[in-house]
């Protein structure tokens, strides 16, 4: 055993020379990943991780989904709290804002799965949106 391990330590192949002398240069010094931790491996393998990666480091949000999709974001959060708005006429701005993105998605191919586009009631938005003031 002893043979193997003073063998092993008299062998160094040009490609460990060439790493040990960056090493002793610095050059590893500032790279971009060091003193983060390593990728947790009890996550899932997903085949898009790259993707993920992506979208955290540029901020890419709402951006990084489909149209249609990020159009229904926007609706269900008009319908459901519109807390967000301080006078009425931007709210119904918001509202009609939608209702003429949402026309044209419509229009267009949807990729993936389809994604429903409901015409918002500008009234009934405002209403529920007085009754919660």
């Amino acid at each position: 055993m002893s043979q193997n391990a003073d063998w092993a330590s008299r062998f160094e192949s040009a490609l460990d020379r060439q790493i040990r002398a960056a090493e002793e240069r610095g050059e590893f010094d500032d790279l971009p990943g060091k003193g983060k931790p390593l990728a947790s491996d009890a996550a899932p393998y997903r085949a898009d991780w790259w993707v993920n990666q992506v979208v955290e480091r540029e901020h890419a949000g709402a951006y990084a989904i489909p149209p249609a999709l990020a159009l229904r974001k926007i609706a269900d959060e008009l319908t459901a709290a519109a807390a967000g708005f301080t006078s009425e006429r931007d709210l119904r701005a918001a509202v009609d804002d939608y209702n003429e993105r949402a026309d044209v998605a419509r229009k267009l191919p949807q990729e993936g799965r389809a994604v429903v586009l409901p015409r918002l009631e500008p009234d009934a938005i405002v209403e529920g949106w007085r009754a919660r003031r």
